[in-house]
């Protein structure tokens, strides 16, 4: 699929400017806590165009009991009187059910704590991530079958994000249980961007625990501060791990620039792990500044940092005839909707053709795309089209995120992240 539907965290790592709701927020409250017991009876739905994606859209709905409410679990049932499942409903929403069983397996509690038990598995006994770093994606959305909910652990903390109403009303409960199954202190429940224009609710963070006031998270070794009063999504792009250790591996003795920052975990791992000879960060967000210079100076490590616009900065270097040995291009979501496609690959295309002359011949590129509405083969060929005239590039690899953030294969939108490592010659 080349879309990354509304509400999807396939949008955690943009910085969006919501746009003003149509209709009031809901009132109060309806975004009251709940359980996960099932009531005694469920209102019923009518899908009249079945599908295995785990989204139903208003279209897809034939007849409903006119009892369910916002943020009900609701039961499905086939126009030939058979049970599709159980789902989470929403009536303001343009995803309008989102699917947590299919058949007759009713989400009673038990279910939700063998999903989020199988989600903590996969993570620390099968991929084994204690081991390497105490900050990873717990609950991946559809992927882990809980739509419309992400959760990182970071720390001793638990950060949850939201994207729907119903898993708002239910996160309290879900973070019961995740904090037993990680043993963790403390917990924020936020919600994502745009929940007040596609959900029609809007809630301030919140935390469940005396809030954390200094939090220190590691991977690799490497130390990096959170600062949940600035920081994006929930704190810390986990999503990159991988592929900031894999950077390493081309550092040594390098000039490194990394470009769209954040709070400099590509420049530090650089630095620390790749050993290069001299980093430069840069970034538009202030306040990500400041949090990249401390994280420099958690690991004793010598990074520059820029605050500024990286457009910008990339022209200044062009005419200043400055190159470098390996390039990052990790921007925020250019593309939020199908309105913004064509402007925002004019961006990744502006972004890449800058970037790539910046890098010495036989040098680097890493360049990425969270954009879930620009597909991997679109996204390939912005990349390709950018290389200069007079340059050759070779794609080394393609990469995405982490395994902690699994694809499902019932919704290819939770492949969001794409990274294409590019020599330049």
């Amino acid at each position: 699929m080349n879309s990354t539907p509304p509400g999807h965290p396939g949008h955690h790592r943009s910085r969006p400017q919501p746009r003003r709701p149509a209709r009031p927020p809901l009132s109060s409250e309806l975004l009251a806590a709940r359980t996960l017991e099932v009531p005694p009876s469920l209102p019923r739905i009518v899908v009249k165009s079945p599908t295995s994606h785990p989204f139903l859209y208003r279209k897809r709905l034939g007849d409903f009991d006119r009892t369910a409410r916002h943020g009900d679990l609701v039961q499905l049932m086939l126009p030939s009187g058979e049970s599709f499942g159980y789902g989470l409903f929403n009536p303001r929403a343009e995803i309008a059910v989102r699917v947590l069983s299919h058949g007759d397996a009713v989400p009673d509690e038990a279910w939700w704590a063998d999903r989020i038990r199988s989600a903590v598995e996969l993570r620390r006994t099968v991929l084994n991530l204690d081991d390497t770093t105490n900050a990873f994606r717990v609950i991946h959305a559809e992927s882990d079958g809980l739509p419309g909910l992400v959760a990182d652990r970071l720390g001793p903390v638990l950060s949850i994000e939201v994207f729907s109403l119903a898993m708002y009303q239910r996160a309290e409960a879900i973070a019961g249980l995740l904090a037993k199954e990680l043993g963790t202190e403390q917990t924020i429940i936020q919600t994502a961007p745009q929940t007040l224009e596609l959900e029609g609710f809007a809630a301030e963070p919140k935390w469940l625990t005396p809030p954390a006031k200094r939090l220190e998270i590691q991977e690799f070794g490497t130390r990096f501060a959170i600062d949940f009063s600035a920081g994006h999504k929930t704190g810390f792009f986990c999503d990159q791990r991988d592929n900031r250790r894999r950077l390493a591996e081309f550092c040594q003795g390098a000039e490194v620039l990394d470009l769209c920052c954040y709070t400099g975990g590509f420049s530090v791992q650089a630095a620390r792990l790749g050993k290069a000879s001299s980093v430069t960060g840069v970034d538009l967000d202030e306040q990500a500044i400041e949090i990249a210079k401390k994280n420099a100076n958690l690991n004793q490590t010598r990074v520059r940092f820029v605050h500024a616009d990286a457009f910008n900065y990339l022209r200044d270097m062009l005419r200043a005839e400055r190159q470098f040995d390996v390039v990052v291009l990790d921007p925020p979501k250019l593309i939020r909707t199908r309105s913004e496609q064509e402007e925002g690959r004019r961006k990744y295309y502006d972004f890449n053709r800058l970037a790539m002359q910046l890098v010495r011949p036989g040098g680097l590129l890493l360049t990425c795309s969270c954009s879930g509405l620009m597909s991997q083969e679109l996204f390939l060929r912005t990349v390709s089209s950018a290389v200069p005239g007079n340059r050759r590039g070779q794609i080394l690899f393609r990469t995405s995120a982490g395994p902690d953030h699994p694809v499902a294969t019932d919704c290819w939108e939770t492949d969001y992240l794409k990274a294409f490592w590019v020599r330049v010659l």
